[in-house]
């Protein structure tokens, strides 16, 4: 008997999750499009800028990101590894603290600005409530994180998103997962390139596919980890979730469920 990681929620081969930043004026017009198309989106937002010319208002955090992920972008957008230990604290933890205010929820993700870090600050987050934090590194390949606080992701949005998408439709192997990020004011800029009608393309291309997971960063955090945290019985024909979440395993091909707290007997 042979037991993977290869399906998420729902049977599920593969999943597709975009994140983007800054929480600028244009995500109005890009959520629009994720919300026509059933894609969803993570959204790492400064709260300092909050209000200032060309980001959105405060007021509109709940509403206009309800359905996808507000994430921790840093309070003001420094380069993290170049501040001291308590000024990263002092930038993480406002930032969750007044993202959490307005959107009610625990906010637990976040991108890094500039996408620089360093091992330092590796080694705080993991003390300040963030469990997956996304770089700007391209790996080109459908792969879940080993390491969630250094998610390096498939591409930016400029990086022949619709070649990908097929590569990524045509993947034979399951458990694939296809992360697209950048900034929504981009897709303003260069506009002979019809940034505004790539995405869209992207996302119709994308949508209704019954074997892929449309999914926010956090949700496919918390589902590999539970993943992660399944533990088999020596001879693999017992299987115990320990996770609040159900999970599914592959089993010699097939799909096996096992749910939140339970243990399955899987052959």
């Amino acid at each position: 008997m042979k037991v993977r990681f290869g399906f998420f929620p729902g049977n599920k081969k593969r999943a597709l999750t975009m994140s983007y930043d800054d929480g600028v004026v244009q995500d109005r017009r890009l959520i629009e499009i994720f919300n026509k198309y059933g894609i969803k989106g993570s959204f790492h937002l400064n709260s300092a800028n909050l209000g200032r010319e060309g980001h959105i208002d405060a007021s509109e955090v709940a509403t206009l990101y309800a359905g996808h992920e507000v994430s921790v972008h840093s309070l003001t957008h420094p380069f993290l590894e170049r501040i001291p230990p308590m000024e990263l604290v002092h930038e993480i933890m406002e930032d969750r603290k007044n993202l959490e205010s307005l959107c009610g929820y625990i906010v637990r993700g976040m991108s890094y600005p500039f996408g620089t870090y360093s091992s330092e600050v590796l080694d705080q987050l993991k003390n300040l409530g963030i469990v997956c934090s996304r770089t700007v590194k391209s790996t080109g390949r459908f792969t879940v994180p080993e390491n969630f606080l250094e998610w390096h992701p498939t591409c930016h949005h400029r990086e022949n998103i619709m070649e990908k998408l097929e590569k990524f439709k045509a993947n034979r192997y399951s458990f694939g997962l296809f992360y697209v990020w950048g900034h929504a004011y981009e897709l303003d800029q260069e506009i002979e390139n019809n940034n505004w009608q790539m995405i869209e393309e992207f996302c119709a291309a994308a949508s209704n596919d019954p074997d892929t997971w449309y999914a926010t960063n956090i949700e496919i955090y918390d589902y590999v980890t539970a993943l992660r945290r399944v533990v088999l019985s020596a001879d693999c024909t017992l299987a115990y979730n320990p996770s609040a979440i159900d999970v599914i395993l592959d089993v010699d091909g097939a799909p096996v469920t096992v749910p939140a707290g339970q243990t399955v007997k899987l052959g």
